[in-house]
């Protein structure tokens, strides 16, 4: 297709080059122009309500609105003129006719879009002598509080929900000066409680229920990091006062996700102030868990894996991580696994199989691996194995942005209908555990299908450029028959591989799996276990490990005498019997910020930071590597970072490997940088709050799947693993508990 021809205007007096289509109010504010508007929001249907944005177009007799006004070749607008400042102030005026004056008290007071332009304009004084209307203000839900003599009818909540979010949750009701938003159900919500609705109204009439009447913006500071929760790493900014984070959104729309935030990510933040969280470690004592010294607690830890180390040899001690722990804690743990203890017994919670991925694109990954922003402006997607609504709400957010603004066709191919089934061009359902066999038959055309998945098949055979994207129920060799099939689609195809947790994708690049190091070379790979021992100064053992459910049965059996488990939680997530304290183990060491199944039956818990806590970096389920910030000080738990870092000093001091020499996060991920297989991202991109993409490459070598190695826990929108029964809002909302 011919690339359109640029367009030049001018807007007061000043030239401007724009693409064709592009709206005059896009072009003033990236011209750094100033044209006021309520009711316009990028990316969402123009609705030219409130008609603050007026603008004066040569030629036209009547003012425009710039928020639906295209800009032409020639055009001549001008948005700074005596008669727009008139009109505007009009506007104002008629918006505080029933507007109630209340900004001492409105949770809104300080960033009110509507108190902003008052100021600006002026309309100090009105002309209406009528009593204002008023209704009491509304509870919709826990989350979400509605004061409708604020409202200013912009409707951004009724589109944004609509549009956005795919739920139709709010609507109009009554007409005139009696307009007002109402909920779906009578007076209440049933919905996702996304709070998108709540952070997108310029004034307060849509409050939070987790932040009203608490503070003011200026009595607070702000941090911004990444979401504890899924894999989709959206960016989020904590409200903190008084080492409490008061609240989290996204208002400037930065970050890889821009406006959109989930329950999780903007009301489940909660968890880091629960009464539950361990705050001492803790060592078993005539069978019950008591309260020591940090000193006594990594003194003993230490002298007891170095003495089983010593009387049962290699192999004895396993390891199990987590796909919540940083980069830099992942890679450090697998360090110590290796050059510590001299074994591979190293695994995590496998929610996608990213090692599968990565050796079967091999070199192509470069041009392969699609972002989320990138996912946003697809023609076409197909969708193999997840549920994106529930598991991977930002992915289900660029989905639904792709079929508006660029009409694309969704395909989508699982064991059970989800939402983008009904919204696809061509679905297939094809029963529980179909998918694998459904990719065999895209990839072969081996065996019967039924003509559903024929004709998608046949309608993709026409796309260019398609995106697949695909869950834990595509593994292994199922992964390298998907990249043979998109190898033969027209155009250039990527792929991303869909896992659960925040760092799911980066605990696989940091070698926490028994038969890969970091950077996913193979543990059979002479020169990278030569590169590895180099750099850490200990040899490298050469024999795969065992995986977590292997571990997890060896301790049973006894042939493990001690388990070291950080940020896991095993006994749950793999459905072992907690009976005996995980059969014969001598040892049992966990990392964590509750007393979990697995942490009540260890004999040393660490009380750990958690991600709102610490700093480093984590890796979204794309590959796009972005930075944690902590944004509150700790009253007695530390980071795995430092608990790791300082574990490894004491037991150096008992013969067992080398001591860490980085000192911070920062110094580990400038290791990783220069020896993880592509990491060696942009570092001023990333401290500026990017989010570049790592990209590592490696040959296949016979990448097997072993049984029950990769699954999704199916957490919703409203669950997060282990953290789930600490959520104090979310817990509260009726729609957490609905059956689904």
């Amino acid at each position: 297709m011919p690339e359109q021809k640029q367009i030049t205007f001018k807007l007061n007096d000043r030239e401007l080059t724009v693409a064709p289509g592009t709206l005059v109010i896009e072009a003033a504010r990236r011209a750094g122009v100033e044209v006021p508007s309520f009711c316009y929001f990028p990316g969402l249907a123009l609705q030219a309500a409130c008609r603050m944005c007026l603008v004066e177009v040569e030629k036209m007799p009547k003012m425009q609105t710039a928020c639906t006004l295209v800009a032409t070749e020639g055009m001549v607008v001008r948005s700074d003129t005596p008669q727009i400042h008139v009109a505007r102030k009009g506007v104002l005026e008629f918006l505080l006719t029933n507007h109630p004056l209340d900004c001492p008290v409105c949770d809104k007071g300080g960033e009110c879009e509507l108190q902003d332009m008052v100021f600006r304009y002026g309309a100090e004084a009105s002309r209406f002598i009528e009593e204002k209307l008023h209704v009491p203000e509304e509870k919709w839900s826990e989350a979400v509080y509605y004061d409708a003599p604020r409202c200013i009818l912009c409707f951004r909540c009724v589109r944004v929900c609509d549009e956005g979010m795919g739920v139709k949750a709010l609507g109009v009701g009554s007409r005139g000066v009696n307009s007002v938003i109402i909920p779906n159900v009578e007076n209440h919500l049933d919905c996702v409680e996304c709070g998108m609705c709540i952070d997108i109204c310029p004034v307060g009439a849509l409050t939070s229920g987790t932040y009203r009447y608490k503070t003011r913006p200026w009595e607070m500071s702000y941090e911004p990091t990444t979401c504890a929760h899924c894999s989709n790493g959206c960016k989020v900014t904590l409200s903190v006062r008084n080492n409490e984070i008061l609240r989290a959104n996204n208002r400037d729309l930065s970050g890889i996700n821009g406006d959109f935030l989930c329950a999780k990510g903007r009301f489940g933040y909660d968890f880091v102030k629960h009464p539950g969280r361990i705050r001492q470690p803790l060592i078993r004592r005539n069978g019950k868990l008591e309260p020591v010294s940090w000193e006594e607690a990594i003194g003993e830890a230490a002298n007891r894996l170095a003495e089983i180390h010593k009387k049962s040899g290699v192999g004895s001690v396993g390891l199990i991580g987590s796909n919540r722990t940083s980069n830099e804690e992942n890679y450090v743990l697998q360090r110590l696994a290796r050059g510590a203890f001299g074994t591979n017994n190293i695994d995590h919670h496998r929610t996608a199989d990213y090692t599968g991925l990565v050796t079967a694109l091999g070199d192509r990954a470069a041009g392969a691996s699609a972002t989320m922003r990138e996912l946003a402006e697809a023609n076409a997607i197909l969708l193999i194995g997840d549920d994106p609504t529930n598991q991977n709400p930002l992915v289900a957010w660029q989905m639904r942005a792709a079929m508006r603004h660029k009409q694309a066709r969704i395909y989508a191919i699982n064991s059970e209908a989800n939402e983008f089934h009904g919204k696809a061009a061509r679905a297939a359902v094809v029963g529980k555990g179909g998918e694998t066999k459904a990719v065999r038959w895209l990839a072969k055309s081996e065996g019967e299908v039924s003509p559903e998945l024929t004709g998608l098949k046949e309608a993709l055979a026409n796309e260019s450029d398609v995106f697949l994207v695909f869950g834990a129920a595509i593994t292994g060799a199922a992964i390298r028959e998907l990249v043979a099939y998109g190898s033969t689609l027209s155009g250039q195809t990527r792929y991303m591989a869909l896992g659960d947790y925040s760092n799911s994708r980066g605990a696989a690049d940091m070698g926490l799996l028994p038969d890969r190091l970091p950077g996913y070379a193979a543990v059979s790979d002479a020169a990278a276990r030569a590169r590895f021992a180099e750099l850490w100064g200990t040899p490298v053992p050469e024999k795969p490990g065992m995986t977590a459910r292997e571990m997890l049965a060896a301790a049973q059996s006894g042939s493990i005498k001690a388990l070291y488990v950080v940020g896991a939680n095993p006994v749950k997530t793999f459905g072992v019997s907690a009976d005996a304290r995980l059969g014969k183990l001598d040892l049992l060491i966990v990392h964590e910020l509750f007393l979990t199944e697995t942490a009540k039956l260890a004999d040393i818990v660490f009380p750990a930071a958690s991600a709102y806590e610490k700093g480093g970096t984590v890796t979204n389920t794309a590959g796009e590597v972005q930075r944690l910030r902590p944004a509150l000080d700790p009253m007695g738990p530390r980071t795995d970072f430092d608990l790791l870092r300082i574990l490894s000093h004491q037991l150096a001091k008992l013969g067992l490997g080398k001591a860490l020499t980085g000192r911070s996060a920062d110094a580990v991920f400038e290791e990783i940088r220069k020896n993880v297989a592509g990491y060696d991202v942009n570092v001023p991109e990333l401290l500026t709050g990017g989010a570049p993409v790592a990209i590592p490459h490696a040959a296949m070598n016979g990448h097997q799947v072993p049984a029950g190695a990769v699954f999704s826990a199916h957490d919703n929108m409203f669950t997060s693993g282990s953290l789930s029964p600490y959520f104090t809002l979310i817990n509260q909302l009726a729609e957490a508990h609905r059956t689904p």
